[in-house]
């Protein structure tokens, strides 16, 4: 005895323009028959949240799947897995450009058909939020399930098995450090580590290199210092670890797309001569309520 729940959906073509589509959404438990083999021209994630099982990959391999665990399913390449009788599992199909960067990023891991994952909790709301969203008269149905895949993708990256709940402890340390006038070199030795260790892991955890991980912390608290304050342009670079502010100044602009007096000119949230020389705090935000709000 199975039960199976499922919808499908076809996205007009400015949607795929969004980033990402959801074509499919479903959720099944109890004596499922065997998928496949097949080939998808999509992804699916495939959420399992008790039960196990196995997978077949294209060279003949099985992987055992045991709860909770994440099956990627990618366009292109064949798979073939069967439930045990305890099975229960959450679907989401979904395709779009976006893709390649969340591939790229370690979101999706085509190489990694079988994902351990710490807890599904967050993900089957996600998708429980797609299931609700996924019918036939909303008008807002297929930007509100692509928006969804989005924060489908983070759940399951947050609760993957190999990184701790509350992140990274060597993105912890090079965010603490980051405005440090510390080399990669330096930062890895500070963690016992070799460079090409110190990339393995940030790539690992952050999908990108610690050079650009430092330089995007680097260039969001340069641009909070240039809107909300009245700091020269070679002492915001100080603060965020550059002793040479024309070093600074070309990296902002090739980053951020102008220089970053223009940045200040375009942002700035306060008439010069009332800033001071602080900041907001990225760490302590502020609240959004307000006791004469209505």
């Amino acid at each position: 005895m199975h039960h199976t729940w499922m919808r499908y959906l076809t996205p007009a073509p400015v949607h795929h323009r969004l980033g990402l589509t959801c074509l499919g959404v479903g959720l099944q438990h109890g004596e499922l028959p065997p998928v496949g083999p097949r080939t998808l021209d999509h992804h699916v994630a495939v959420v399992v949240s008790a039960g196990g099982g196995w997978l077949q990959d294209p060279d003949g391999h099985r992987h055992i799947v045991t709860a909770p665990a994440l099956l990627w399913l990618t366009p292109g390449v064949p798979h073939h897995y069967g439930p045990d009788p305890s099975w229960d599992e959450c679907f989401v199909d979904f395709t779009g450009p976006a893709t390649t960067a969340y591939t790229e990023l370690g979101y999706i891991e085509p190489d990694r058909p079988v994902v351990p994952l710490s807890d599904t909790a967050a993900a089957r709301a996600t998708v429980t939020r797609i299931a609700r969203a996924a019918r036939r008269d909303n008008p807002l149905l297929e930007v509100e399930t692509g928006a969804a895949v989005h924060e489908l993708l983070v759940a399951l990256r947050r609760a993957r098995a190999d990184l701790a709940p509350d992140g990274d402890p060597v993105l912890h340390a090079l965010a603490r450090d980051a405005f440090q006038p510390l080399s990669v070199a330096e930062h890895a030795a500070r963690h016992g580590m070799t460079p090409a260790e110190l990339r393995g892991a940030v790539r690992r955890a952050a999908g990108r290199g610690p050079k650009d991980y430092l330089l995007t912390i680097r260039l969001g608290r340069a641009k909070e210092l240039l809107a909300a304050t009245e700091l020269p342009v070679a002492a915001v670079a100080r603060r965020v670890g550059y002793d040479d502010p024309a070093y600074f100044s070309r990296l902002f602009t090739r980053r951020v797309g102008v220089a970053p007096v223009r940045f200040r000119a375009q942002q700035g949230r306060t008439p010069p001569g009332a800033r001071d020389d602080s900041a907001p705090d990225p760490h302590d935000p502020p609240t959004t309520d307000h006791p004469h709000a209505t």
